[in-house]
């Protein structure tokens, strides 16, 4: 019980002033409003008009909470309207990256492990891809692809990986390297070969590092998938129901899809955990 009464004063925090931003940010129409009917209101007024407005600056806690519950509950999951539709179709992008961006990052991270010019090389330049902001990234992958004829699922996903696999690499780079040198020492004086050294050694020490950058990547994956489908035009997706509720002005639409997008990468990362768990139980190591 203690421990989730702090969970709970934040949660309750949030939504105080999440409420009183609704009220001070909607106010101004309810105000604009009046004045051109030559009427006055009372806070009650604003207070219940800021609450129920069609499209608010600022959604209340309630309306995105109504909006998301019609959005999973209140369609089938094959319309166009439902968020699980959208859901899908931008999980179906970020798993297929999240898969490419991570089989890239363990590979990289093997050779810049074993090979001094990869990690001379290859690392620096892993780092310096992080600089360039995918928003500018995005559109070229997009039209590059589209120009030999790939769209669809693919080129969402290679943004995706292009997000995903840096965290892998740092994340398996240093868990590879985490055996301290006794350990080595030790496989050395066995006459081990790297190979033995490597599945023996490195890899199982890796694992809690491994599983670790698997939940940033699939959080950076599930971003890459909403952001390249925003220059493509696309009528499905969470990126796409963003775009249409900014078209439109349907904040409420909006919010609703971010909150969808944060259940979906929750939903990740707690599979990921989930996975964790068993396999280092299953490895002898404690969590």
């Amino acid at each position: 019980m203690r421990s989730v009464i702090p969970i709970l004063t934040v949660v309750a925090a949030i939504l105080v002033v999440w409420y009183g931003a609704s009220v001070w940010m909607n106010s101004q129409w309810t105000l604009d409003q009046a004045a051109r009917n030559n009427q006055t209101v009372t806070f009650s007024q604003i207070l219940t008009d800021t609450m129920a407005q069609k499209r608010p600056k600022l959604p209340a806690p309630h309306q995105v909470a109504e909006g998301l519950w019609q959005g999973v509950f209140g369609q089938a999951i094959t319309s166009k309207r439902s968020l699980v539709y959208h859901a899908w179709v931008t999980l179906s992008a970020t798993l297929l990256g999240f898969a490419i961006g991570t089989g890239l990052g363990v590979l990289l991270a093997v050779g810049i492990v074993h090979n001094r010019a990869m990690d001379m090389s290859v690392m620096p330049w892993a780092i310096a891809s992080q600089t360039i902001p995918i928003l500018a990234i995005a559109p070229m992958v997009i039209v590059v692809m589209a120009s030999v004829g790939i769209t669809g699922l693919l080129p969402k996903s290679i943004i995706s990986a292009y997000l995903s696999f840096f965290p892998v690499v740092v994340g398996m780079v240093k868990g590879f390297r985490s055996p301290d040198g006794m350990q080595l020492d030790l496989l050395k004086t066995y006459s081990a070969s790297r190979s033995q050294t490597f599945w023996k050694l490195r890899f199982p020490a890796s694992m809690p590092y491994f599983f670790t950058s698997l939940k940033i990547a699939a959080a950076a994956a599930l971003v890459g998938a909403i952001v390249g489908e925003m220059p493509t035009g696309a009528v499905a997706g969470l990126g796409a129901r963003l775009l249409s509720g900014s078209y439109y002005g349907q904040t409420v639409m909006i919010w609703a899809a971010l909150f969808m997008a944060a259940i979906v990468a929750a939903v990740l990362v707690g599979a990921i955990g989930a996975l964790q768990a068993v396999t280092l139980r299953r490895m002898g190591m404690r969590q």
